[in-house]
């Protein structure tokens, strides 16, 4: 049977990776709308190629040069976010949620609307709003499919295992490119330098917050939204070989730990191909010549984000959009020269501070529109902690 897909998210490592799956059985599917931001070039390139109903950036001043990309193809443009938002909701069997940052959050509600799949590589979606993406897809009987790969592994252990026997959940962070650096040397790290990750290939900023750890932080916060897991039970592995991707603890014992290649493909093909298994064009290991795994407790002093996550679901409410809000400025702030390496977790923290103290609405009915509000008014205090700082 030929499914119907949508790709938000299609320019970027998640999205191209799940082009190279479909493309490697094209007539599985059939491409409805493909969704990306600055690299309309390569948006268009996509849409031609698998001949989608409609591709969208996110920028309406680039619109004209789609269109002008897409002429004679017979692929309709659109621009904007209430565009990517109407994308969005056409009604598809599964849609790849791999928009950056909390941008994601409203085209994911309309994917879910539609009653299907939801493949969610956006993890923001759940940080912000857990409880009103786990909701929607409850109302309008839609599943979602984690995609990060820990969450991916989380998941796949628990196929048949009954949730109430998990006494923890483990999950494994590479350490990023500074986790044998010396703490004294941290501050000066540069944005280049905390750019190049020594397992994944990744885009920059999910790069550089495996390098704060802030990206293991929020999959703190996804694995407590997603499977329900109190944050105590709820625990972080530095993992340098990126092999081992999680591990569900049960009560009697026993530990069920996934284990794969350091390739995203992987964790799309689940979520893709759900629930059958087919084959991926992946590395098979080879146990013997690994040789070992190596694990090791993460240091909060060189990765104060784990402490702030499980600070962030302790508080509760809309806390975890003001997490993720400040933890975007922070990062912005760091690429831009305007606060150095270690400054980023003193910025969320001090957001967090400032946010759970006043404006009455982190108790506040979790909805879209309340969401969105508290992630401005954070990305603001944020703004105005890196300005005192950098004053």
């Amino acid at each position: 049977m030929v499914r119907r897909v949508s790709i938000l998210g299609a320019t970027g490592s998640i999205g191209q990776n799940t082009i190279d799956l479909i493309r490697r059985a094209p007539r599985d599917y059939d491409v409805v709308a493909l969704t990306g931001a600055g690299n309309v070039a390569q948006l268009a390139r996509d849409a031609i190629d698998l001949r989608a109903e409609v591709a969208v950036t996110g920028r309406e001043d680039l619109l004209e040069d789609l269109r002008a990309a897409l002429a004679g193809s017979g692929v309709a443009a659109a621009a904007g976010a209430a565009a990517i938002c109407e994308a969005a909701a056409r009604p598809v069997d599964w849609t790849m949620s791999a928009i950056v940052g909390a941008a994601g959050l409203a085209p994911g509600l309309a994917a879910l609307r539609n009653g299907k799949t939801l493949a969610l590589a956006n993890k923001e979606s759940l940080v912000c709003a857990g409880k009103l993406m786990m909701d929607t897809a409850r109302t309008h009987g839609a599943r979602i499919l984690p995609v990060d790969s820990e969450h991916s592994a989380i998941f796949q252990a628990l196929t048949g295992e009954d949730i109430a026997a998990v006494e923890r959940i483990i999950i494994t962070a590479s350490g990023g490119a500074f986790r044998d650096w010396p703490l004294e040397r941290l501050a000066q790290a540069t944005p280049e330098q905390a750019s190049h990750h020594p397992n994944w290939d990744m885009g920059q900023r999910i790069t550089i917050d495996s390098a704060s750890m802030f990206n293991k932080a929020m999959e703190v916060i996804e694995t407590h939204e997603f499977f329900g897991t109190p944050h105590d039970r709820i625990e972080v592995l530095v993992h340098p070989q990126s092999m081992i991707h999680a591990l569900v603890g049960f009560n009697d014992g026993a530990l069920m730990a996934h284990v794969g290649p350091a390739d995203m493909r992987h964790a799309i093909g689940f979520a893709l191909h759900y629930p059958q298994r087919r084959h991926l064009p992946v590395e098979r290991l080879d146990l013997a010549a690994i040789g070992q795994f190596e694990f090791r407790p993460p240091d909060e002093r060189r990765w104060p984000a784990l402490r702030l996550a499980r600070e962030t679901i302790a508080a509760g409410g809309l806390t975890g959009a003001v997490f993720n809000a400040a933890k975007e400025t922070a990062l912005d702030g760091f690429i831009a020269g305007r606060i150095g390496f270690t400054d980023m977790a003193d910025i969320v923290a001090q957001t967090l501070e400032d946010k759970n103290a006043s404006d009455g609405l982190i108790g506040a009915t979790m909805t879209l529109d309340n969401v969105l509000r508290i992630d401005h008014l954070a990305r603001n205090a944020a703004e105005a902690a890196m300005n005192k700082r950098a004053g």
